[in-house]
């Protein structure tokens, strides 16, 4: 009997197989494909292997009667509503932990290519550009300046001891104050925004962190300012930020996260005060497999009535 559904249409072909070869499996790209399934087959599924970003609702749940456990790939569940999963009794797991370094470092690395204008930097050693105009202008030295980390949870804590070794002066914002080698912790993220040069973002994405990062906060940064996001589109408003990178109002931005991806808003392609990379932030051979092991490892524990490894609820 097909006990596991794979839902998304993001799976690699070992992501795939893993999960395939241990569990009676059906697959659905997408949401409207769930109720392509016929009935007998969606009644016998125990659990859903989530891959992707698709809103998971209470429509797709109430669609698998037998439904027990959502096992979502990435430490992020905000596509997942968990509070209509909870009241049907559906637990709902993530991949928390394995992907903490890749993330960590990918805020690191855009945060000095920014600095450092790495990206204009490559292109005109690349294009001969170097030869024919010279040499950079000067741009702007990271170690020793200050670094507000919004969310000091697991990744922004490894944000923050990466940073704190570029000799950085550590500012934070948390829902309380975390136990630190003496950072200075604010209560709000405007606050943390007037005291510091970059502003990393690391928080959960959903509905209660929308626009955290408010046009106020990107105003209090300054013209020295850069924002640097490793978490959701949805955490910083970004039509306040786009104004603000084009007007000057902040020195630039590196980003990993947008709203309406993969169709980014046109106007970041125009800038040249901004680093983007692709949403790829856990996007190493080793995270990615780690991450598929803990998903599929989630499934095999509450198939065999076992204790969830990374329980969200």
């Amino acid at each position: 009997m097909t006990n596991v559904l794979l839902l998304g249409a993001g799976f690699t072909a070992d992501e795939r197989a893993r999960l395939t070869e241990t569990f009676d499996s059906v697959s659905a790209a997408q949401a409207e494909d769930v109720a392509k399934i016929d009935a007998s087959t969606r009644a016998g599924i125990k659990a859903v292997a989530f891959k992707g970003h698709m809103p998971l609702g209470a429509a797709i749940m109430d669609q698998l009667a037998g439904l027990g456990v959502i096992a979502n790939f990435g430490v992020g569940y905000d596509a997942i509503d968990v509070t209509a999963a909870s009241a049907r009794g559906i637990k709902v797991t993530n991949t928390p932990d394995v992907l903490n370094d890749d993330v960590a470092d990918l805020a690191v690395a855009m945060l000095l290519a920014q600095s450092r204008n790495m990206i204009v930097g490559d292109a005109r050693a690349r294009t001969g550009l170097w030869a024919k105009e010279g040499e950079l202008p000067l741009n702007r030295k990271a170690s020793g300046s200050s670094v507000g980390i919004v969310g000091l949870g697991r990744i922004g804590r490894e944000i923050a001891d990466r940073l704190a070794a570029f000799k950085m002066d550590i500012h934070y914002s948390s829902r309380s104050e975390k136990q630190t080698p003496g950072w200075t912790y604010h209560s709000d993220v405007v606050s943390l925004a007037s005291a510091v040069d970059f502003l990393v973002i690391a928080l959960v994405g959903g509905a209660e962190t929308e626009k955290h990062v408010s046009a106020e906060a990107i105003a209090a940064l300054g013209p020295r300012g850069v924002v640097v996001n490793i978490s959701r589109g949805t955490t910083v408003d970004e039509a306040a930020l786009l104004d603000a990178l084009e007007s000057g109002a902040i020195a630039g931005a590196g980003l990993d996260v947008f709203m309406n991806e993969p169709n980014i808003d046109p106007r970041f392609a125009a800038l040249d005060n901004v680093v983007l990379q692709p949403h790829q932030g856990s996007g190493t051979v080793e995270t990615r497999t780690a991450m598929a092991v803990l998903q599929h490892d989630n499934i095999a524990a509450f198939l065999a009535g076992q204790d969830l490894l990374t329980p969200v609820n």
